[in-house]
């Protein structure tokens, strides 16, 4: 049996590390290590019940729209009030936005360079202006060492990487495309964060998002602004990501059948009406073989094996945060969020699987359309390459819908309701991120923050073992995956990847006692 200790897991929000036994060239064991504490909770008591919604933001800053949508619609639900129509349509809007610009951010800046072979820049002859730019960005340089020829290292963003015999895309051409759209990618993110900022005030941490709806009020200008964004964006998406996504699926499509978890979890998000009735991102529980329907109240957080001397098996909204940093068997600062007494997976897939098999017409029909093009069955989504597919799929559907959801605004009119502040009241707030479900609970007692409990989408999915034993999602998804060089674990490092993890919405301050780095300052 070999240990393989992938310390970090680079290119992710965070820090989090993964521990494997390996036996007969496939993982057996896995553990996954939040490495940093979470704290926020703990800045949040005795504040302001309105400052949560700023506070929250700051826990990403990947993801500040979804905390502040979390944190806004928990507060409406602690002071007994409803957004009206255009504050509806417009935190759709932002978080729509931000959805667009995470999923792209995800797949291009953070996992791509898993998959395609960036050295290829160094022999490239071209004129294509954006290779150039790689080439003199990345500022490779080529030594030669005894016993080795053409060794590369680098002091730019790309390298070291994993080294290994047909570990990246073979295909020149595909793999040429690819990299030059790693640069057109972050073009098209500074434009979806223009969609964000234009309804939210600012990026990334929005200044109009408040409880009862969003300060700013919508005008023909910001509309046209954003509907012209939004086309180019939506043609990117079409026209490039799915296509890239697809390319590198036919390259690899032994991750069709890795990386697979088989239950999941929504808590819905995008509301279609004033009584938030019906849902763009339908809400359920996908759990052997079937759709049922989701309950918040059955939600628990188990901490044996977590950090914390908190109680477990707490419902968030009597949740706490007590942390141990020597708490023994323990090893990860995350807890392991529960439903029924059952991990899930929440995030992309999660949203696509329970969809689809929910009869949501818009998702069925791009998934219908995409396993046509693949020439494959439903079940090859419930794996590693089907996270990233389905990320794209949503892009294109929040792509549609935000142009609808524009002609649906009325300009010149407030997108907010009158609110006060109650002496003592409970709020839950539940939506979704790009990576999966996520929910804020507060408790006001002499109107300031008494509790606040946020349980965010990297914690259901990476969570350490429950009281049962019980391994978390991605720690069950591990087991399986074949790793052809222990030294070089690339196999198991895009099944982690593909879940998107967000370790600085799960953990804040450093572990103690860790040497992170030695500096002289002159």
């Amino acid at each position: 049996m070999a240990k393989v200790l992938i310390d970090p897991v680079t290119r992710i929000e965070g820090h989090l590390s993964v521990e494997l036994d390996v036996v007969r060239g496939k993982v057996s064991d896995a553990q996954v290590r939040g490495d940093m504490f979470r704290g926020f909770e703990m800045i949040l008591k005795g504040r302001n019940p309105v400052d949560a919604n700023q506070i929250t933001q700051r826990i990403c800053g990947v993801c500040p729209v979804s905390h502040g949508i979390a944190s806004s619609r928990c507060l409406d639900d602690a002071f007994k009030i409803r957004t009206n129509r255009n504050g509806r349509l417009m935190r759709n809007l932002v978080l729509a936005g931000n959805f667009i610009q995470s999923h792209i951010l995800h797949f291009y800046q953070l996992s791509a360079l898993d998959y395609v072979d960036i050295t290829a820049v160094l022999d490239y002859q071209g004129r294509d202006e954006r290779m150039e730019r790689l080439k003199s960005w990345a500022r490779f340089e080529i030594e030669s060492k005894k016993g080795k020829s053409n060794e590369i290292t680098a002091v730019g963003p790309f390298l070291p990487r994993y080294e290994g015999e047909g570990f990246y895309i073979k295909d020149r051409d595909t793999n040429l495309s690819a990299i030059a759209h790693y640069l057109d990618a972050l073009d098209i993110r500074l434009k979806a964060h223009k969609l964000v900022a234009l309804f939210g005030g600012r990026v990334p941490h929005l200044i109009a998002l408040v409880p009862g709806g969003v300060t700013e009020t919508p005008d023909r200008h910001k509309i046209r602004e954003f509907r012209k964004t939004l086309r180019e964006i939506e043609r990117f998406v079409t026209n490039i990501y799915l296509e890239d996504v697809i390319a590198v699926a036919k390259a690899y499509p032994d991750y069709f059948s890795l990386g697979g978890f088989d239950s999941f979890l929504t808590y819905g998000a995008f509301e279609e009406d004033d009584e938030e009735k019906t849902l763009l991102v339908s809400r359920g529980i996908y759990s052997k073989g079937s759709i049922v329907g989701f309950d918040p109240q059955k939600i628990s957080e188990h901490v044996m094996y977590s950090r914390y001397n908190s109680g477990s098996q707490l419902h968030p909204s009597m949740g706490d945060t007590e942390p141990d940093p020597e708490k023994k068997r323990a090893y990860s600062w995350l807890k392991a969020p529960r439903y029924n007494g059952k991990p899930y997976e929440v995030g992309p897939l999660a949203r696509t699987v329970v969809g689809y098999l929910s009869g949501n017409e818009a998702v069925k029909r791009e998934v219908d359309t995409l396993l046509s093009r693949l020439d494959a069955e439903i079940n090859v989504v419930f794996s590693a390459l089907g996270r990233h597919a389905c990320r794209a799929l949503e892009c294109r559907i929040l792509c549609a819908r935000a142009e609808e959801w524009l002609d649906e605004l009325e300009t010149g009119k407030k997108a907010r309701t009158h609110y006060e502040i109650p002496d003592a009241g409970s709020g839950m707030g539940l939506t979704e991120a790009p990576r999966g479900a996520l929910g804020h609970w507060i408790r006001v007692k002499d109107k300031i923050i008494d509790n606040y409990q946020c349980v965010v989408p990297t914690t259901w999915f990476c969570s350490p073992r429950d009281d049962r034993g019980v391994k978390g999602p991605v720690e069950q998804a591990l087991i399986g995956t074949p790793i052809s060089d222990p030294k070089n674990p690339i196999e198991a490092v895009r099944v982690v990847k593909s879940f998107d993890p967000c370790i600085a919405c799960a953990v804040h301050v450093m572990q103690s006692g860790m040497d992170m780095g030695r500096f002289r300052i002159c």
